[in-house]
């Protein structure tokens, strides 16, 4: 009996701790990138859709919780528990600027105008600093009833949304009052909170259960009990048609999004699931996992419940900046072509590899 072909995916090595956060960037002249927060302490920068290392935001001296990309890929953000969030430089890899903080930070994003930056975490504060003048006192607005753990813009920055790591439901606030207005119920904390693409959804995981809201009314549109904990959904953003999951199970399932129907799963990681997202264009989707690696897999048709076969990350890529080779320098690491499974490519051993819940 021949065995069916499954599509191998690309496996992106690096990090040498769980990875917990990804985020794609909108497509750009340049493509598209892909940024990974690690308790390593060292967020990674990638080519969205090879999965090649560009390269590593280095200066955190703790655990690596969120991350992100502004719409131009230009700069990116990240949240840790070394109490700061940093804005970072994606050309260079050079640290532009550190928002202190009094407590470990959790969460942050861009605002969709890219001027702002928002950041939560166990001060349960949540801050809005001017990117334009980084040196300002920050806004905070209302306080959150919890520790933060997610945190979101929508409405063209009007609104806020977030969720606690110790409590259900999903908050949002009026930017321009600074208070909470709706608060989206679940029985079980959200450990992940989508706006998708076309800005008609938020997507939630809670417990076993993925939800999806109009983000317009905030009314429960779809509601799906899943096999396992889920720590992480994402819907795919070009028909909207499909989401995928993942979590306690290792492994990435997806499903129909009018129906619930599990429609195909992959298999690979060697630990739970904590993160997933869809690119872009939703021709691929990317998960992150407790065993370190990121994994990009196509969004073809899904072969039920196969193993994979091995593979890795494309070892070519397209020039940064469509020249032969890029080389520039981000804390002292060499950047040209590199090879993302390289077995002698380590972290800077001066990182600090505190963590904190």
């Amino acid at each position: 009996m021949d065995k069916k072909k499954v599509v191998a995916p690309l496996v992106c090595h690096g990090h040498s701790r769980p990875v917990v956060d990804l985020f794609y960037s909108p497509v750009t002249p340049d493509g598209f990138f892909l940024v990974s927060a690690s308790k390593d302490s060292t967020p990674m920068l990638r080519n969205g859709q090879t999965g090649d290392w560009i390269g590593t935001f280095q200066g955190h001296k703790g655990a690596v919780w969120s991350c992100c990309l502004d719409k131009q890929a230009m700069r990116a953000a990240s949240a840790s528990a070394d109490f700061s969030a940093k804005l970072w430089d994606a050309l260079t890899g050079d640290e532009l600027h550190s928002f202190e903080h009094k407590h470990i930070a959790r969460a942050c994003a861009f605002s969709e105008d890219t001027h702002l930056l928002l950041t939560g975490g166990m001060e349960k504060v949540l801050r809005i600093f001017d990117l334009n003048r980084p040196d300002a006192s920050p806004r905070e607005i209302e306080k959150s009833p919890g520790s933060v753990r997610t945190i979101s813009w929508l409405h063209s920055d009007q609104t806020i949304l977030g969720s606690c790591t110790d409590m259900g439901g999903v908050r949002l606030w009026d930017v321009r009052t600074g208070t909470i207005v709706r608060t989206l119920d679940t029985k079980a904390s959200v450990t992940s909170a989508e706006v998708s693409q076309d800005g008609r959804y938020i997507t939630t995981a809670d417990g076993t259960s993925v939800k999806f809201w109009d983000a317009n009314h905030f009314g429960l549109v779809k509601s799906y009990e899943m096999p396992c904990i889920i720590e992480s959904a994402s819907m795919e953003p070009k028909y909207g048609n499909k989401f995928i999951a993942g979590g306690e199970d290792m492994w990435v399932h997806m499903f129909d999004f009018h129906t619930g129907v599990e429609i195909g799963c992959n298999k690979g990681h060697h630990g739970p699931v904590h993160c997933v997202r869809f690119s872009p264009g939703g021709e691929s989707y990317a998960s992150g996992s407790e065993d370190g690696t990121i994994r990009i897999w196509q969004t073809a048709p899904l072969n039920n419940c196969e193993e994979e076969t091995s593979g890795v990350a494309a070892t070519h890529r397209p020039s940064f900046k469509d020249v032969d080779q890029v080389t520039h320098q981000i804390e002292n690491v060499q950047i040209a072509e590199h090879d993302t499974n390289d077995v002698n490519y380590k972290p800077s051993s001066t990182q600090k590899e505190s963590e904190a819940d």
